[in-house]
């Protein structure tokens, strides 16, 4: 399987009233990593004409971080079809190895002029068939 990955240590405000990573900052590592992989991999010209938006979000929570704990923070694209892609990002405890999240998420291409749904071209497609581990 062909992914960028990162690494994020957890802070205190990543934290929720259990001492566990809050819910909502998963969700927003999603956002963050889907996004940082877009910008990095896309062409100037490519994110000046397109957007993406989320359709829905399903998100999988198998065990829990803690304060200083080391995340590696996972995606890929799963499958395109259309205007719509999934994009898996799965998170794991970076000691242990240990499955935390997995979240699938289908996210719908907008032309950024008009914001209507444009088909995912072969030049979107390449940038991910591209990658390499």
């Amino acid at each position: 399987m062909k992914y960028y990955e990162k690494t994020i240590v957890v802070e205190q405000d990543d934290l929720d009233d259990l001492y566990h990573v809050n819910n909502v900052r998963y969700v927003q590592w999603i956002q963050d990593i889907s996004k940082e992989h877009w910008q990095k991999k896309a062409s100037k010209e490519i994110l000046e004409e397109v957007v993406w938006v989320v359709m829905n979000h399903n998100i999988t929570y198998k065990n829990a971080a803690k304060l200083n704990d080391t995340i590696l923070v996972r995606t890929f694209i799963e499958k395109s079809r259309g205007a719509v892609s999934i994009r898996v990002v799965e998170m794991f405890d970076a000691k242990t190895n240990a499955l935390l999240v997995r979240s699938s998420t289908e996210w719908c291409l907008l032309n950024a002029k008009t914001f209507k749904p444009t088909r995912i071209s072969e030049d979107i497609k390449a940038i991910f068939a591209n990658e390499t581990l």
